[in-house]
């Protein structure tokens, strides 16, 4: 059953996206996340829904521009998957094909930061914040694109090696409570809290999240349905061709269904 929209996290996709398109929000976001300063932000929301046959999440993408025109795609990343560091490098890749006109020498590429916030630990080493450059292997120092990565999460320890204010902000995606906010003394948590409560009280965006998650569900059941077929018309094939002792691997080992899948033309 879906929560009621009064009742979401900052961490749901929607309500994340909508509380950063506000300009004020998301600096607030990055000069807290990013432990950086920065001037007044430009800020465009990509709602695209994108699935596919094996359930991987919607993306709700934040792309800011600030005063120094430095590019920053956030990302809300609530299901942990192994293809995450690549998929922070096709980001990074998109980023850079629409920041340069044709036409245009390559030194007119802006510095860019992807920044994925995960409600899990991406790497596994208690780190609240893991941030990426190139650097030369031989000699450690930096190549000097100007691109960086960073991963935020949820679930970090290491409280002491980092600023409270990152701390609080990311508890405060997982527990978006008027609560959470009267035990943390944080100017930041409460002016991003008011600006939830502020959305939170709009009727039309409760609408638009209503007919969003309407349409997630619907999204879902047709890659369902669509993936049903595609393992049974698999079957009666490999059936067909003497396969049959091996239908049981289906299920078991994804790399052999994908094969399958791929042999048989599905």
């Amino acid at each position: 059953m879906n929560r009621r929209f009064q009742d979401l996290n900052l961490s749901n996709y929607f309500l994340f996206a909508a509380a950063a398109e506000d300009e004020e929000t998301s600096q607030l976001l990055i000069e807290t996340l990013l432990g950086v300063r920065i001037g007044r932000v430009k800020v465009r929301i990509e709602r695209s829904m994108m699935f596919s046959s094996d359930f991987r999440s919607l993306r709700l993408d934040v792309y800011l521009s600030d005063e120094a025109q430095v590019q920053y795609n956030l990302e809300m990343e609530n299901r942990g998957e192994e293809e995450l560091p690549k998929r922070s490098r096709f980001h990074q890749a998109q980023m850079d094909v629409l920041g340069l006109r044709p036409g245009e020498e390559f030194a007119a590429l802006k510095p860019v930061y992807v920044v994925f916030i995960c409600t899990f630990d991406p790497f596994g080493k208690g780190l609240y914040r893991y941030t990426f450059e190139n650097r030369c292997l031989e000699r450690d120092f930096a190549l000097g694109d100007e691109a960086v990565r960073v991963f935020l999460s949820t679930k970090g320890t290491n409280d002491g090696e980092v600023p409270e204010e990152l701390v609080n902000l990311l508890h405060y995606l997982e527990d978006t409570t008027d609560a959470y906010v009267g035990r943390v003394d944080d100017p930041n948590v409460r002016k991003l809290h008011g600006r939830v409560a502020q959305l939170k009280q709009d009727r039309d965006m409760e609408a638009q999240y209503m007919l969003f998650e309407e349409l997630i569900q619907r999204e879902r059941k047709d890659a369902a349905k669509e993936t049903t077929e595609r393992i049974l018309r698999l079957t009666v094939l490999m059936v067909g061709a003497g396969e049959g002792s091996q239908i049981e691997r289906l299920e078991r080992e994804p790399e052999f269904l994908d094969a399958m899948l791929e042999k048989y033309h599905l």
